[in-house]
């Protein structure tokens, strides 16, 4: 399969999960969409350029399940969740919830809009390692008080590749009447989504990963009852220019400034790409690619005498592995992640992430498992790591 996309052949490359990879089709259609826009940009900003963001549009709610008219394209979930927490209305006394699990960029956007409200966050540490995925729906639920009024939560956690339950967390907490803003960034491509069923009052995904769709594609969904209070994070004509056919919602969020939008465009050439490897489409695809992870995480845990971080229900197509830690490690020349990282990749050709979690000295590996990657290059990362450690 690795002839589909243009991967460095030097470099056993066991990251997709950090920016995606873009196959050629992709590459090729995109460039076949600049060309156009270059010719002539007037005519393609203003008159071709609003039918093809709607069918981009079109497929992708087909895919997650919700209706289009509730489904903004956005440049990546990052830009998601800030316009998700600017959209959400939080006062002084609010408390709002989020794991020790969250992305950093994302707690980061947390963090200040907490400091220009006045809300107070707090904090839930989840067991780890993960022994049953009720440890998670437990911790979480245990967590919310008298003054709870949101939940910022992973799909598919960032540094320890876990994909937590959130379709027993959302429902539970809205019972509660806690609302939840979750990130999604890993999850369109790497888990089957169901948007409208989910109920989240905001949900954000980037399709630029697992959908690999050019950088710059991802989306937000925004409950219906929470559409008329969403805002972009960027305010541009929208705001006040009359409504045609489209909804006030997405005239701003369609058009954020002057940009190069041919990754949006391109979105529907990736989804077929995607469906188009295997008999199943996607979903097979998924699926291979899930045990394919399953599959490298034991024999990477086996080969450094690791246990597993987590049960095999918490693991979608990435997953995370226990590497000795940093002290251990100081005498091999590998005790800072960046260390080890850098001597995988400049030592071995092997690139793939190094994280500390849930706190220094330990640390971990994250594989991903897309569909050009094969069993011999996780082998060859444990005998890299096997020989950096011995």
């Amino acid at each position: 399969m690795r002839h589909h996309w243009t991967l460095d052949p030097q470099i056993c490359f066991l990251n997709h999960g950090s920016y995606g990879a873009c196959p050629k089709v992709v590459q090729e259609r995109q460039a076949a969409f600049r060309a156009q826009m270059e010719s002539e940009p007037v005519r393609f900003m203003g008159r071709e350029l609003p039918p093809l963001v709607e069918a981009a549009r079109q497929a992708l709610a087909a895919l997650v399940k919700c209706a289009p008219t509730e489904l903004a394209l956005i440049r990546n979930a990052t830009t998601g969740v800030n316009s998700a927490l600017l959209s959400f209305p939080l006062h002084a006394g609010d408390e709002v919830l989020v794991t020790d699990h969250e992305y950093n960029a994302c707690r980061n956007a947390l963090d200040r809009r907490i400091a220009d409200t006045g809300a107070t966050l707090r904090l839930i540490t989840l067991p780890f390692p993960l022994r049953y995925e009720d440890e998670i729906v437990n911790c979480i639920l245990a967590a919310v008080g008298p003054k709870t009024r949101l939940l910022l939560i992973d799909h598919v956690t960032s540094p320890t590749a876990l994909v937590l339950p959130v379709q027993r967390i959302v429902p539970a907490l809205r019972a509660k009447g806690v609302e939840c803003i979750v990130d999604g960034a890993h999850a369109p491509g790497m888990v089957p989504l169901d948007l409208a069923a989910l109920g989240a009052a905001f949900y954000t995904g980037n399709c630029h990963k697992w959908l690999c769709a050019p950088k710059g594609t991802a989306f937000l969904r925004v409950r219906e009852d929470f559409i008329a209070r969403a805002r972009p994070a960027v305010t541009s004509h929208g705001f006040n220019q009359p409504v045609g056919a489209k909804s006030r919602f997405l005239m701003e969020f369609d058009w954020f400034g002057t940009d190069d939008y041919t990754s949006w465009c391109t979105l529907p050439t990736a989804l077929d790409f995607m469906n188009g490897l295997m008999p199943g489409g996607l979903n097979a695809v998924m699926a291979a690619n899930r045990l394919k992870a399953l599959a490298a995480r034991a024999m990477l845990n086996e080969s450094l005498g690791a246990e597993p971080v987590a049960p095999e229900s918490l693991i979608g197509t990435f997953a995370s592995i226990r590497v000795p830690d940093q002290e251990r490690a100081a005498a091999n020349g590998a005790f800072e992640p960046e260390a080890l990282g850098e001597r995988l990749f400049t030592e071995h050709k092997i690139e793939v992430p190094v994280v500390v979690f849930p706190r220094a000295p330990q640390r971990m590996v994250r594989i991903s498992a897309q569909i050009y990657n094969t069993m011999s290059e996780y082998e060859r990362l444990a005998r890299a790591l096997k020989t950096i450690f011995k």
